[in-house]
């Protein structure tokens, strides 16, 4: 990895992003999202991009890496829904990752007082990150399909 960010750029996300990423998608995001709701990559993808409010994809050196965004739960309280799915990028690039998650979260909890999904009990990678971030997550729960199990993750944030 390069020592400066210079060759990661944020830009909104959109359908023609999905499948340079679905095709490449990390091995614990695809374990993730069959789980979960028995989705391959590629219907994973359009789906989240297609709920949520603010949703946006990491270049990096040009190419679509990373998809995320938040879609509401609620919007009486204040309840959203974060999510993540990347290719190997995100481990072989996890310094800068590190560095531009808390900006990245920051843009994704405007507007919401609390975040909150699921990460797969498997997803190692996922849950330590989501550790670091400061989000509390549950024991694992069997909350997926046949009962795959899932940790609840959550952060408040005193803002709406």
């Amino acid at each position: 990895m390069r020592g400066d960010l210079s060759h990661i750029v944020f830009v909104r996300a959109t359908a023609d992003h999905v499948d340079p990423i679905a095709g490449r998608l990390r091995a614990a995001d695809v374990a993730e999202v069959k789980a979960a709701a028995g989705l391959v990559s590629r219907e994973a993808l359009l789906s989240s991009l297609d709920k949520s409010d603010r949703a946006f994809t990491v270049m990096i050196n040009g190419v679509p890496e990373i998809m995320f965004g938040v879609a509401s739960l609620n919007v009486l309280t204040g309840l959203g829904v974060p999510w993540m799915l990347g290719t190997d990028a995100v481990t072989a690039n996890y310094r800068a990752v590190l560095r531009l998650s808390r900006m990245m979260l920051a843009g994704l909890a405007r507007g919401y007082t609390v975040l909150r999904n699921i990460v797969h009990a498997d997803n190692r990678v996922s849950v330590a990150w989501l550790r670091w971030l400061g989000f509390r997550l549950s024991e694992p729960l069997p909350l997926g399909r046949n009962g795959a199990l899932f940790h609840v993750f959550e952060k408040e944030f005193g803002h709406v």
